[in-house]
């Protein structure tokens, strides 16, 4: 065998395994596919998920505080179908913040201004030399399945995993009714949403591209945090 033809084996060899270690992480998701602003799960459920704003409750007066709580338990109480609520905490990236600030100050005339900025850079370097700044997001998360979509137990789901693959005209014929869950899912969407803002706070239901980032996030913090981009879900291949 020459070295050429080694060296190309090798390249195959890795390229089938990254391939197959691809293929492995996705049997352990739960996620089969996202469209039409829909996560669609493997056993035909299907989630929205809306992101809403927080309320510094120590902050309102005391009328402010009991109005609010009066309008949670309204929240509440319209509730017949379970959520689930998601505080995702990441470490905030200011290198592009500090980059503008560089700019801003390479061209402030003024020298008071320009030492001021200055100073404010140096404030902020020193600050993340010793702490992380976070950024938090809020999540509520909707679900909707049809009644004959069953549970799955402990041996159902291990089962699954064991599976290399699985066809997609399994989730074609699960949800072949996709359109009608999905309105469903919209009506669900739309009584949280106005329960929330009942509660003084801003929803807005996330689109596919939004949803393909936060799941990529959740699963892939580091990469994320290390290659970030606007639109890499454009450049995610199955």
């Amino acid at each position: 065998m020459t070295k050429e033809t080694l060296k190309n084996t090798k390249k195959s060899g890795v390229k089938k395994a990254s391939k197959n270690k691809a293929a492995a992480t996705q049997n352990h998701l739960r996620i089969a596919e996202v469209r039409d602003d829909t996560a669609i799960l493997k056993s035909g459920a299907i989630r929205a998920v809306i992101e809403t704003t927080a309320i510094n409750f120590n902050l309102k007066s005391e009328v402010e505080q009991e109005s609010i709580i009066a309008g949670y338990q309204s929240f509440l109480n319209t509730l017949d179908f379970p959520i689930q609520i998601v505080i995702q905490s990441k470490k905030l990236d200011l290198d592009n913040y500090i980059s503008k600030l560089r700019n801003l100050e390479s061209k402030q005339e003024n020298p008071l201004m320009k030492k001021q900025t200055n100073d404010y850079i140096d404030f902020i370097e020193r600050l993340l030399d010793y702490v992380d700044i976070m950024d938090k997001k809020f999540y509520v998360v909707v679900p909707y399945e049809k009644l004959s979509v069953k549970p799955e137990g402990f041996a159902t789901k291990i089962l699954q995993r064991l599976h290399l693959k699985e066809k997609k005209s399994d989730f074609v014929i699960r949800l072949k009714h996709f359109n009608e869950l999905k309105k469903d899912l919209s009506s669900r969407t739309e009584t949280i949403e106005a329960g929330l803002k009942g509660c003084g706070l801003k929803t807005k239901r996330l689109n596919t591209q939004e949803l393909i980032k936060l799941y990529y996030h959740c699963y892939n913090p580091d990469l994320a945090f290390l290659q970030p981009s606007e639109n890499f879900a454009d450049n995610i291949t199955a």
